[in-house]
Order: C-alpha cells, then structure tokens, then sequence
C-alpha cells in the first residue's frame, strides 16, 4: 500500500469501464532469467550501427593517421592505449545499455481475474496501461517503440534502440560519458597532429596522401566536435535526473509546476551500484537492483477527497498521459 506522490501526474483509473480486464489476454510464460533483451525496431538498430561505425572510423584514424605512422613511439602507445581503452569502455557500455532490460513491466497482468484478487477497497486505485494491458507500479510509464510499460522511464533512445530505464541508466550515463571522453581525446589529438604537419613536410606525417590525411581529420574533427557536444548535454541531463531523482517524462508533465526536492545520494547510489568505488565506471558491474513490485505496491490509495474528484472521470488527454514518448534525437 503506497500513497501517490504529489508530484507525479498519473492516469488514475478506477472504474470497471476504464480498466477494461475482459480486453488482457493472460501474461504469457516468462523466459528464462537472463534472457537478452533486444527491440526490433529498424530506426534504433540503423541508428546503433551508425553509432559502432562512427567509433571504429575514430579508431582507424586515430591509429592509422596519426599515431603508427608518428615517430614518437611513447607518444603514439600511451595516447593508442588510453583512446582503445575509452572506446571499448564506450562500446560496452553501449552493447550494455542496448541489451538490458530497462525496467519492463509484465506484459497482460491485468486480466480480470488478476484485479479482482487485489481486492480493491474504497479509496483505492490502481493504474492499467490500456495499450500494453499491465496494471503499472508507480513512475511507470509506456514506451510506443518498445510496446511495454517502463519502470522510471527516462526516454527512448534510438542511439542505443533501447529505453533508459531503473535498469539500464547506469550503462547509459557511461556511454555518453566515454563517448564525450574519447571525443574529446580525438579533437585534441587532431589538433597536435595538424601542428606537427604544418612543421614538418605533409608527406612524412601520414601514411595516406596529404590531401585525404585533411579529410580524414577534418571529418573526425567534426564528428568529435558534435558528439562532444551532444553526449556532455545528455550526460549532464541524466546526472542532473539522477541526482533530484526525477525521469525526464516526469519533468515535462511537471512544466512549470513548483517540486518538492526528493533526490538523495541514495538514488545515485542505487543507479551506480553502492557506495562510490571504481565499480561506478564499470560498464560489466550491476546498479542495485530494484525490489520487484508486489501485488500490493500496485493498489494506492487516494490521499484526498479532491484527488477523488478530479480523477473521477478522465479526458482523453489525461488517459493518453502516460503513453508520451520522449526521444532525444
């Protein structure tokens, strides 16, 4: 049993007419634990190749224009091993983030038979996603592009074809963060580079001609220049959402409406994985996982008389509320 929180904007659904349960087929029979996660949708996995294309045309750059043909041999093996050692942490992290279960909520749990063993009591309510047919815990929200109801939903990204999730944040937040750090590195690599050539005869600098060695880095320094810009924005983004413990869907709902300040050090920590230690930027360790809902943390009870009133007969525009999907194209 849980109180709704004031500042989460919810379809509240309570009439036999709204949850509809004759509609849910039964759940089907869960998988095997472990089993892999993937989203078949043609734009997110077009969109993840681009992302592993990009990172391995930075790699093939970086090592094939600037650092095995230079003569600076410590030079070239401790920038080489610390950029190959980002971009795998990048890639894993990425691979992470794409194949975990962001936080689904089981799909066709609200048959009839199902709510009607919760045993409703007067003042009670619970919350039934009528696209996916699940009887959703509190901060879940429906993702169009993943057909499922998400536990503190974030948004869907079609870079890593997944949604970020209570299970998947971490993965997310060190993709972006490598991926800024390895571009970065990249620019300021390019940089060196370039003043080493115009010293020095275009020829000896590069294996390639002088003309495709300025394409080459001129196009790594664009792509650098642009996902620096636009991982450091998504990684500051979701810092700040881990941080007042608050999803990004639930930031638009919210608007200009005035927050009660709810975030701790123990939501960061429970999204990295325990007290800070090195594990925090490891993309193969686990964040805390979170207690799976019961059938009783799925009934809440109305707080007031005017949460009864206002919620008693919802618009279409209130009863769409929790299927917005934010991406961050």
């Amino acid at each position: 049993m849980m109180l709704i929180p004031t500042h989460h904007f919810r379809d509240i659904e309570r009439k036999p007419e709204y949850l509809q349960p004759e509609k849910c087929v039964p759940p089907p029979y869960p998988g095997p634990v472990g089993t892999m996660w993937f989203i078949r949708d043609g734009c997110g996995i077009a969109c993840a190749i681009v992302t592993w294309f990009l990172v391995l045309y930075a790699e093939f750059v970086v090592l094939f224009v600037m650092l095995i043909p230079s003569r600076d041999y410590v030079y070239s093996i401790i920038n080489g091993i610390v950029f190959n050692l980002l971009a795998f942490l990048a890639l894993a992290s990425h691979c992470r983030a794409m194949l975990t279960d962001p936080g689904a909520v089981p799909k066709g749990n609200a048959t009839k038979e199902f709510i009607e063993s919760l045993q409703l009591k007067p003042g009670q309510v619970v919350y039934k996603c009528p696209k996916c047919c699940s009887i959703k815990p509190d901060r879940a929200h429906h993702c169009s592009v993943c057909k499922r109801c998400i536990r503190k939903m974030d948004h869907h990204c079609p870079w890593v074809n997944n949604c970020v999730g209570e299970n998947n944040q971490k993965y997310f937040v060190l993709f972006t963060m490598y991926i800024a750090l390895i571009s970065l590195h990249a620019l300021i690599m390019v940089g060196f580079h370039f003043l080493h050539c115009f010293e020095e005869d275009w020829t000896k600098c590069s294996s390639f001609s002088p003309p495709t060695t300025v394409i080459l880095l001129i196009l790594l320094c664009f792509e650098g220049l642009l996902f620096l810009i636009f991982t450091s924005v998504m990684f500051g983004t979701q810092v700040h959402s881990i941080c007042t413990d608050e999803t990004g869907i639930e930031r638009l709902k919210r608007k200009n409406q005035p927050r009660e300040c709810t975030g701790s050090w123990q939501s960061v920590k429970e999204t990295f994985g325990g007290d800070f230690s090195l594990n925090w930027f490891n993309p193969f360790s686990r964040p805390c996982q979170p207690e799976i809902p019961s059938d009783k943390d799925m009934v809440r009870q109305v707080t007031s008389l005017s949460d009864t009133e206002t919620t008693e007969d919802p618009s279409e525009e209130t009863k769409d509320e929790d299927s917005v999907e934010v991406t961050d194209e």
